[in-house]
């Protein structure tokens, strides 16, 4: 699951450098901003999540979401398990953090239905609470020194979904087939070449395509956009589940991924769904054996272990990226099923 990024302004003595907190917040992407209850009217600054600050309690559209625990103690870890599944978010602060408390904390909620969220003083903070007992905590709140320090934390919380483990897989088939009805996904983001999206028509085996980032014969460059495949296939999603190309609209996000195994992620901007000539990719791994759909054009590319190349180039015995997983899937949520799909 992605990790949640919170920014506090509630924590600055002057109003006006609350408000340019929220301003910077809003300016880098965050839409989860805590504020002091006497700042609601910073909401006109923009839209997003304004988390009160009402005592100890979280309070969010009027609802309570949560408390802030102040860790000094052994007793103060106590209060906070104690809270566990019993609210939707627990924001834990440190005058002075120990790695020890925050590791019993981690192991205490990982199985939990409460948020995890802890104050990050600086960068390191961040990076070190998102990476303890590995899986880390379930997100973060940035409280910057001033509103100038913000921009500090944004290498961080942008690092924050796991890099995803690519295996190679061996072209054994390449083959035209009919017309169909392909998506194409243009998003809000500039991808690099080397980085697309990963889509599959089965959900064991993901294919890195390449986003439309190389200019061809025929066409400039788009670099927003991947052109994905059918209707049926899957896309991986931020929170780790798959969804149909055909379901996708403007404003929903997927996950860009590098030929690296670097994630992030992207807004689409539309979708678009025409009818088109199809091709069908067929792979092997080991004795398992895997297919997708794809346009069948030129500028279509696959990412290789040697860089991107196109479908009208690729050849049987070629290696292609790919991300395959044990188990089948759910309504997109990965489950320990066996399933088959062919």
């Amino acid at each position: 699951m992605p990790k949640a990024v919170w920014v506090r302004s509630d924590h600055l003595s002057s109003y006006e450098e609350r408000k340019k907190v929220v301003s910077s917040a809003l300016e880098s992407g965050y839409v989860e901003i805590v504020v002091r209850e006497e700042d609601k009217e910073l909401k006109r600054i923009g839209r997003f999540d304004a988390i009160i600050l009402r005592g100890k309690e979280l309070v969010l559209d009027g609802e309570k979401i949560g408390e802030l625990v102040e860790i000094r103690s052994p007793d103060d870890l106590a209060k906070a398990v104690a809270l566990k599944d019993k609210v939707e978010s627990i924001l834990i602060e440190a005058k002075d953090w120990k790695v020890i408390p925050l590791e019993n904390l981690i192991a205490d909620f990982q199985r939990s239905r409460t948020r995890l969220i802890a104050v990050a003083h600086t960068p390191e903070d961040a990076k070190l609470f998102f990476e303890t007992l590995e899986v880390g905590v379930s997100g973060v709140a940035l409280t910057p020194s001033s509103p100038a320090k913000l921009k500090d934390f944004q290498k961080i919380a942008s690092e924050e979904l796991p890099r995803l483990e690519l295996a190679k897989a061996v072209v054994t088939r390449i083959s035209p087939l009919g017309v169909g009805d392909r998506v194409c996904l243009d998003t809000c983001s500039i991808m690099r070449i080397g980085e697309g999206m990963l889509i599959g028509s089965q959900s064991a085996c993901m294919f890195l395509i390449n986003s439309e980032s190389m200019e061809s014969e025929y066409v400039a460059a788009r670099p927003f956009r991947v052109n994905a495949g059918p209707v049926h296939a899957y896309v991986l999603t931020p929170s780790g589940k798959t969804r149909y190309l055909s379901e996708l609209r403007g404003g929903d996000e997927v996950m860009a991924v590098d030929s690296e195994g670097k994630c992030r992620n992207v807004v689409i901007g539309r979708s678009k769904i025409e009818r088109r000539p199809l091709l069908l990719l067929e792979v092997k791994i080991d004795e398992r054996r895997f297919s997708t759909i794809l346009q069948n054009a030129e500028t279509i590319r696959m990412c290789t272990p040697s860089g991107p190349t196109s479908i009208s180039d690729l050849k049987v015995g070629q290696e292609v990226l790919v991300r395959v997983e044990a188990g089948g899937r759910h309504f997109g949520t990965a489950i320990a099923e066996t399933i088959t799909e062919v």
